[in-house]
C-alpha cells in the first residue's frame, strides 16, 4: 500500500471542497468503531460496556484538588508556562519509581513525557515507518494503535493470539510470509499484560522466546503496558523491557492508575530511538502541559499511590467477576477470556452471529458494546465482541448482560425466521453451541 490515489476533480465533492489536496495519508483517517459509539454510550439511559474509562470516582479526588491548588500557589509561574520537551525531570523521577514497581530500572534521561500514552504511539510510527512498511501487531489488537498505524500508511500483518498471548509461532510464520512478499518489518507491536481486547496476558516463557525472535530477525518490539499495575491475583510477568534494553520501546500511561484527563504518558527507549522522540515530541506539541506534569508529581509526592492502585485493583476485580458470573448466568453457551487484570473481556458470538450488525439493535436495548470488527485491520473479529468492566457499577454490568443476552437470542431468533430447516434450528433447539477454535482471531 505505497499510495491512495483519488479521482481528480478541480470542484473536490458536494460535503468537501478540498478533498482532492488532501495529502495521501489523509485516506487512512476514519472514525473509530469505539469514538462513534461514545456518543450514544453517554445516554444515561445506555448501559455502556464499550469503552474502557477507568473508574475515576475511585480515586481521591480531594487529594488531586490539593494538588492542583499545591501547585498553583507554589510553581504556578512554571506550571503555566512552555516545559522541557523530553518532560519535567521531577515527575520522569516518579515514572521511574512506577516502572520499578515491574522489575524496570533506567535514568531520569531514559524517559519521554508523553501527551498520553497514544502520542508516543503516533511519533514512534512517525519515526519508522514509510507507506508500505510492515507492522506486526496481535490478532486482535488496540483499536487507537491500528488507526495511528493506517495513517501513516503501514501494512498490518496481523499475528495469532490465544489465551497464552501472542503465540511465537504464528509470529516466525508471519516474518517469513511477510520477508517472502519482499516488504520490510518495521517493529511488532504487543500489548501484553490484559491485553486489549482480549484480557488475556503473554505468558513469561513466550516473552522469552518472542524477544529471541525478534532479536534474532533485526525486529523492534513496542511494548504497549498501560494495565500492568492492575492485576488481581497476582502481578504479570515481568515487562519484555525490564530484560532487553536495546530492543523494545516501552510505553506506559497514567491515564488507567491516576486519570486520563491528564493526558500523560511517557516512553522509554533506546538512546538514539529517545533522541529522536524528543525531537519528534517537539516537533508536534513543543513540551508537554507542565500544569498537568507538575500535578501528578505533586499527587505521587504526597499520596499513598500504591495504596489508590490497590484500591482500583479492588474496584475492577468486583465488577470482574460480576461480569463473568453474569455470562455463565445468562450465555452459558457462550466462550469468553477470563482475565486476571485489566479492563476487557473478549466475547465469543456463535459464528453465524455479526456482532457489529447487531449493534443497533443493542442500542434499542439500551446495552452498548464494542464489536470485534474495530480490533482488526482486515475485517476479521465479525462475531467478537469486547465487554468492558473498568466504568460500570456491579448493578449496571448485570443489567447491561441481562440486556445484551435478549439482544443476542433475538438475533438467533431472526435468523432461525428464516432458516426454519437449516442448521440453526438443531442449534436453537440444543441451545449448546460449539466452542470456538482456541486462537483468538
Amino acid at each position: 500500500m505505497n499510495s491512495h490515489h483519488r479521482p481528480s476533480s478541480p470542484s473536490g465533492t458536494n460535503l468537501d471542497p478540498w478533498y482532492n489536496n488532501y495529502a495521501d495519508r489523509a485516506a487512512g483517517l476514519s472514525v473509530s468503531e469505539v469514538r462513534a459509539l461514545f456518543a450514544v454510550a453517554s445516554r444515561p439511559e445506555v448501559v455502556s460496556l464499550a469503552g474502557g474509562m477507568p473508574a475515576v470516582s475511585a480515586l481521591p479526588q480531594h487529594l488531586v484538588v490539593e494538588s492542583m491548588a499545591k501547585v498553583m500557589a507554589e510553581q504556578g509561574s512554571v506550571a503555566l508556562q512552555y516545559g522541557s520537551g523530553q518532560g519535567v525531570p521531577r515527575l520522569r523521577e516518579h515514572i521511574l519509581d512506577v516502572m520499578a514497581q515491574e522489575g524496570i530500572s533506567g535514568s531520569v534521561d531514559d524517559v519521554v513525557v508523553t501527551t498520553g500514552s497514544q502520542q508516543a504511539l503516533d511519533l514512534v510510527t512517525k519515526l519508522f515507518i514509510n507507506p508500505g512498511d510492515v507492522i506486526l501487531v496481535e490478532a486482535p489488537s488496540y483499536v487507537g494503535a491500528i488507526g495511528v498505524f493506517r495513517s501513516y500508511q503501514a501494512d498490518i500483518e496481523h499475528v495469532l493470539m490465544d489465551d497464552d498471548g501472542l503465540i511465537p509461532e504464528a509470529l516466525r510464520e508471519a516474518i517469513t510470509r511477510v520477508k517472502s512478499s519482499g516488504r520490510t518489518i518495521k517493529f511488532l507491536y504487543t500489548i501484553p499484560n490484559f491485553q486489549n481486547p482480549a484480557g488475556v496476558t503473554l505468558t513469561a516463557q513466550r516473552r522469552v522466546e518472542i524477544l529471541q525472535i525478534c532479536r534474532s530477525e533485526g525486529i523492534l518490539v513496542l511494548e504497549d503496558n498501560p494495565y500492568g499495575l492492575l492485576y488481581f491475583d497476582g502481578p504479570p510477568p515481568a515487562p519484555m523491557r525490564s530484560t532487553e534494553d536495546e530492543g523494545v520501546i516501552y510505553l506506559g500511561s497514567f491515564s488507567k492508575t491516576f486519570a486520563p484527563g491528564f493526558r500523560v504518558g511517557w516512553a522509554i527507549a533506546p538512546h538514539a530511538i529517545r533522541e529522536k522522540l524528543v525531537l519528534a515530541a517537539e516537533s508536534a506539541i513543543l513540551c508537554p502541559s507542565s500544569f498537568s506534569q507538575l500535578v501528578i508529581s505533586e499527587y505521587l509526592s504526597t499520596a499513598d499511590w500504591k495504596s489508590q492502585i490497590n484500591t482500583f485493583r479492588g474496584v475492577y476485580e468486583e465488577r470482574k467477576n460480576t461480569m463473568l458470573a453474569a455470562l455463565a448466568e445468562h450465555l452459558p453457551e457462550m466462550t469468553w477470556t477470563k482475565p486476571n487484570g485489566g479492563f476487557y473481556v473478549w466475547l465469543t458470538l456463535p459464528d453465524y452471529l455479526d456482532a457489529k450488525q447487531m449493534l443497533p439493535r443493542a442500542v434499542t436495548e439500551l446495552v452498548a458494546y464494542t464489536p470485534g470488527t474495530a480490533f482488526y485491520a482486515d475485517g476479521g473479529g465479525r462475531n467478537k465482541i469486547r465487554l468492558s468492566f473498568c466504568y460500570p457499577t456491579p448493578d449496571q454490568i448485570r443489567l447491561g448482560i441481562r440486556r445484551l443476552t435478549t439482544v443476542i437470542n433475538s438475533e438467533i431468533d431472526l435468523l432461525e425466521t428464516f432458516n426454519a430447516t437449516g442448521p440453526l434450528q438443531t442449534i436453537r433447539q440444543s441451545r449448546s453451541f460449539s466452542a470456538p477454535p482456541p486462537d483468538l482471531d
